[in-house]
């Protein structure tokens, strides 16, 4: 259970905060209910018990049945106010354990959170904490009334007569010898659940997020079959364990609760010797009539438990995996915005990518990365702006190596857009001022004007309030890349990086773009990364980079002169641009 000596439990409650003394109010009020429960049976004996002596006091029997009444009105309200606290207590603890793992996500490295499936993260995420909510809710005052109601029942029986309190027991071996045979592999079974259930999540992401690309090539049947086996698999995960545990389930189901069965007999047979006196034989059926339920209810949990465990155990690797550590305050003094690389290796899943990368980026600089798709210039720049860390070398700016640097610091200093931009499903408007949060709506519009958006802005529906759906999907990709430019120029950081960023726009917004882009980075640092080398040539520098190295360094001329692999991939990129020109 869990990870430590106090389990998934103890680490939930430990989630709970300043809540915790609600989940502590749910048990008390819940051991009030389940003695405002109990209590009513004693004088529902003592009615029985006068019935048997032909009392004919009407009044001790009214005044009994008002003490039942208001002890049964008394154990709904305790029980309502217990249910009312644990579950406030739980929602919280949900939402503060929601949270920490999105932080979490947000401070780890890119690769590491990228190279899970978005499905299965968002199945942890919301669906499978959400779960926990029933058990955790329930847990503790459940138990309390489940575990303690028979307890006391049983004490009672006992008291009044040891031998049928022992009586009222027989059952309860061999309906936990079904439990435990019902029990039987619920690791494998669980386990082949929980694997089937995040199968599902993400082949049914992808098969939607894919669904264009899907009927555009013609691949409808084979996607669809993928999607059709993860859900049947996922079925066919319960069914097959339900299957199993049926049988047992039923037997321990219906021999558990059937205390009637050994009480009724042992009991009649003593009443007929005189061993126990008639008030006394109906007392205990009446309490061990029920005594075996609650812990039924009790034993129910476990299937919840044993789910909610392996659900924490997900969270909480999560919440454990290493992050990118920074400090809380800068440990270092910076001089200049020189960007530093020496000697950088990083790897994906323990293949090595980069392979000893040195560069130095001037302030001010224009750089470029240029190469054959796959060799890295994404990955390098990708350290740069610190949504990864580099397995050794350093990577260093104005003189600190920026791992002493504080994350939202360093992180106000670089605006990134890369190829893919995500838009929130939020107006033109707040996608833009994401790049600074407390710009003007004049401001707004003026960057965008600025990166030759504003024509397009408002020829939309609403304007700049237009909504742009889900991940900016009523705009196309050429739209939603100008409006991620527009949202980095606000930002107005000393580093800009632009990742294949104009890859979907036509040639004619793609000039616009990048005089725009040259207007608003005077005085800064651009990192441009681009397939088209006609987009760059003016750098300043441009690196070459080919299977994770740097193959050649200079300028645009210098390169052509040395007749190597720019100079190769210039007159590949003329002669396409020739061919493209011709049509």
């Amino acid at each position: 259970m869990g990870k430590d000596q106090h389990g998934s439990f103890g680490w939930l409650l430990r989630q709970s905060g300043e809540r915790k003394g609600k989940f502590i109010a749910s048990v008390i009020l819940a051991l009030f209910s389940m003695l405002c429960g109990i209590v009513p049976y004693y004088f529902i004996a003592r009615i029985v018990g006068d019935l048997l002596a032909g009392s004919t006091d009407k009044s001790a029997y009214i005044q009994n049945c008002v003490i039942i009444l208001v002890l049964w009105l008394g154990h709904a309200l305790f029980h309502a106010l217990s249910t009312a606290n644990s579950h406030l207590a739980t929602f919280h603890t949900l939402a503060v354990i929601r949270k920490k793992a999105l932080d979490k996500l947000a401070r780890m490295p890119l690769g590491d959170v990228i190279s899970q499936p978005s499905g299965a993260l968002k199945s942890t995420i919301v669906e499978r904490i959400d779960s926990i909510e029933t058990t955790l809710a329930h847990i503790l005052p459940e138990f309390t009334t489940g575990i303690g109601a028979p307890i006391i029942i049983l004490v009672c029986a006992f008291v009044i007569n040891w031998k049928l309190g022992l009586a009222a027991l027989i059952t309860v071996p061999l309906g936990v010898a079904c439990y435990a045979l019902m029990m039987f592999g619920y690791e494998e079974n669980y386990g082949r659940t929980v694997r089937a259930t995040k199968a599902l999540n993400a082949v049914t992401t992808e098969y939607i997020n894919g669904i264009e690309v899907i009927k555009v090539f013609g691949k409808s049947q084979s996607s669809y079959e993928k999607f059709a086996a993860a859900a049947k698999e996922s079925a066919a995960s319960f069914v097959d364990w339900m299957r199993k545990c049926n049988v047992y389930m039923t037997f321990a189901m219906c021999i558990m609760p059937a205390t009637m069965l050994s009480v009724l007999p042992i009991g009649g047979i003593m009443a007929m010797h005189g061993t126990i006196s008639a008030a006394d034989f109906i007392t205990v059926i009446i309490l061990t009539v029920g005594l075996i339920e609650p812990l039924i209810g009790v034993m129910s949990y476990s299937d919840d438990i044993a789910q909610m465990d392996t659900i924490v155990t997900e969270v909480r690797n999560i919440l454990d995996a290493p992050e990118m550590v920074r400090p809380e305050t800068m440990t270092g003094t910076s001089s200049g915005g020189d960007i530093v690389l020496e000697n950088v290796h990083f790897g994906y899943a323990g293949q090595e990518v980069l392979h000893g990368i040195s560069m130095t980026i001037r302030k001010g600089e224009f750089i470029a990365l240029v190469g054959p798709s796959g060799s890295g210039k994404s990955t390098v720049a990708r350290l740069i702006a610190s949504l990864w860390d580099a397995d050794s070398g350093s990577i260093s700016l104005g003189g600190v190596n920026i791992r002493e640097i504080p994350l939202d610091v360093y992180n106000q200093k670089i605006a990134y857009v890369s190829q893919e931009n995500y838009l929130f499903d939020l107006s033109v408007r707040e996608n833009i001022r994401l790049g600074d949060p407390h710009a003007t709506d004049a401001e707004v519009e003026a960057a965008a004007k600025r990166c030759g958006c504003h024509d397009f802005i408002m020829g939309l529906e609403n304007g700049y309030d237009t909504v742009v759906g889900t991940s900016g999907g009523h705009l196309s990709g050429g739209e939603r890349q100008r409006i991620a430019i527009a949202r980095a120029m606000l930002k107005n950081a000393e580093i800009i990086i632009l990742d294949e960023a104009t890859a979907y726009t036509d040639p004619e917004n793609e000039a616009v773009i990048q005089r725009s882009v040259a207007r608003l980075v005077a005085g800064k640092t651009l990192i441009v990364i681009a397939h088209r080398l006609s987009t760059v040539m003016h750098a300043d520098r441009l690196y070459v980079i080919k299977d994770g190295n740097i193959a050649e360094q200079g300028t645009h001329a210098e390169l052509l002169g040395k007749g190597g692999l720019y100079s190769a991939m210039w007159a590949a990129h003329i002669s396409a641009k020739d061919g493209e020109d011709d049509v």
